[in-house]
């Protein structure tokens, strides 16, 4: 893959120094936005669900909807 979008490499860094260092409420979309960016990368759409499932009920249906997805494209040829 072509190096991470401005957006994902952010994310990574701040995770990096501090798990809890971005609220939730700017860490949802910033995924969304990376996932619209990169939608046919099965690891960001892994990385994407296990984040949302991190944080509370309200975005598990999502994240229980990428797991499956990163599989299909792994599998796709």
């Amino acid at each position: 893959m072509d190096e991470d979008p401005e957006i994902l490499a952010a994310l990574r860094d701040v995770r990096a120094a501090d798990w809890m260092a971005l609220p939730v409420w700017a860490r949802n979309p910033a995924y969304r936005l990376a996932c619209l960016q990169r939608p046919d990368d099965p690891e960001l759409l892994r990385e994407a669900a296990a984040d949302l499932l991190s944080f509370g009920p309200d975005r598990d249906e999502t994240a229980e909807e990428l797991k499956p997805r990163a599989t299909r494209l792994e599998q796709s040829p």
